[in-house]
């Protein structure tokens, strides 16, 4: 295995625990793309060809060329992750606009609380 690789893996591991612990959204957003980083990182690495050398004009190089097909892949994931991560921001805007906390378990207090609420009102105007 490359440094790279292992590289992607240890933070791929991070990245989870710390999706995993994190009580702010934000670092929830942020971890979820470091995870994301360092899959395509690990494939990029892996796509690497050590040991094709290219000719020109039947003259063997000493130019290293990497696979083409993880590469196209890896920039379909990239656009594929900024779309996400634009539409990840946008919802935290939202939720962080309805509860004015970017905190998961202030946010899930406040829902609660407006539940009960809500389900009160809904019997006191049935009954």
């Amino acid at each position: 295995m490359r440094p790279i690789e292992i590289l992607a893996i240890i933070m791929f591991f991070l990245s989870f625990y710390g999706l995993v612990i994190s009580r702010k959204m934000i670092k929830t957003v942020v971890c979820s793309i470091m995870m994301e980083a360092s899959i395509i990182m690990f494939f990029l690495g892996v796509g690497f060809l050590n040991t094709i050398r290219p000719t020109y004009a039947g003259v063997e190089t000493t130019l290293l060329i990497a696979d083409p097909m993880p590469q196209a892949l890896m920039i379909t994931a990239i656009i594929i992750g900024v779309a996400v991560t634009t539409i990840k921001i946008t919802m935290l805007m939202s939720v962080f606009r309805k509860y004015k906390t970017t905190d998961w378990e202030k946010a899930r207090r406040i829902n609660r609380s407006w539940i009960a609420d809500a389900a009160t009102e809904d019997e006191a105007i049935h009954h």
